[in-house]
């Protein structure tokens, strides 16, 4: 009995890319008649003509089926409605702009199949066409969260991975609303397996992800799984709050028995500038954390699907 495959394509704005991707994809699938595939291609509010391209792969291919949000609800978002609507025994994410090579698929399956693994994930050994200074700051992510956090995120992970059912399910059992799937799948725990490759340039079109976007999310992912800067803050206070007790002792002792006044106008200013940015510091981080709290609580849904290609999905979730 063939086993059952689900791709899920989150794409936003890939008009360009998303033809060559399908016919790269279209070649993998035909080399693996042991496999039946589904290509669940997931809209995230694109703005050309990335839904009436969906829509024509689906009515030319049964292979191919098709989610389209209502508006843009980010990747993290599409990734999460793929794995809810995502049925067979073996579920992949990837990428339609090429930087998941479809080519790497074969090897993956033949590790699940293998039995002692419940995942095939891939990272990069290389970032070659990357600007230097984000590579720097990828690097210093990576090292940070897993320091801090009981999330395993491997240097250079991709989110293009292949699951077992099992692990699926495990990960949209997990319905919070602010979501960090690398974050999330080194929690779940399972057996994976990674599979290094190196970088690979966009087939089409330019990345969606600029530099301030990247930092958003990691700070996104730093704050989902740790609670190691609330501790900083905490810390922070405690510091100050000890140095100041000391600086008030030295005033007091230089006072009664030098007799001298205390003088540095300039330099109490700027303590009390550095103590009041530290201060605004630390609000900000417990800023941070009861604004991620007042998201879960509203429970609002993690998509609105306006349109698919299968009638019968949940369309709010």
């Amino acid at each position: 009995m063939k086993r059952t495959v689900t791709l899920i394509v989150p794409c936003y704005n890939e008009e360009e890319s998303l033809p060559i991707f399908y016919r790269a994809v279209c070649e993998v699938m035909e080399s693996l008649p042991d496999y039946s595939f589904t290509l669940l291609l997931v809209n995230d509010g694109s703005r050309d003509g990335t839904l009436a391209l969906m829509r024509e792969l689906s009515t030319a291919d049964t292979r191919v089926q098709y989610l389209s949000f209502s508006r843009n609800f980010g990747k993290e978002a599409a990734m999460y409605a793929g794995f809810c609507n995502a049925k067979t025994d073996y579920v992949a994410v990837m990428d339609a702009d090429m930087q998941d090579p479809p080519s790497l698929l074969p090897q993956m399956l033949a590790i699940l199949d293998e039995g002692e693994y419940d995942s095939v994930a891939t990272r990069r050994v290389t970032r070659e066409g990357e600007p230097p200074i984000r590579s720097l700051f990828a690097r210093a992510f990576y090292r940070l969260i897993n320091r801090i956090s009981d999330a395993d995120v491997v240097d250079g992970a991709r989110d293009f991975r292949l699951m077992k059912r099992e692990m699926v399910e495990a990960i949209v059992a997990m319905c919070e609303y602010n979501r960090f799937s690398k974050g999330i799948f080194g929690w779940i725990g399972f057996k994976t397996k990674w599979l290094p490759y190196k970088n690979v340039e966009r087939a089409a079109g330019e990345t969606k992800w600029s530099f301030w976007g990247l930092f958003k999310y990691s700070i996104d992912g730093i704050v989902n799984f740790s609670q190691a800067p609330l501790s900083i803050a905490s810390m922070a206070g405690l510091v100050f709050t000890l140095i100041a007790f000391l600086m008030i002792l030295f005033i007091v002792v230089r006072k009664l028995i030098f007799g001298d006044p205390v003088a540095g106008w300039a330099s109490t200013i700027c303590i009390i500038l550095f103590i009041g940015g530290v201060q605004l510091l630390c609000m900000g981080i417990i800023g941070q954390y009861l604004a991620k709290t007042y998201m879960e609580v509203k429970r609002r849904p993690h998509y609105i699907i306006a349109e698919s290609s299968d009638e019968r999905v949940e369309r709010v979730r």
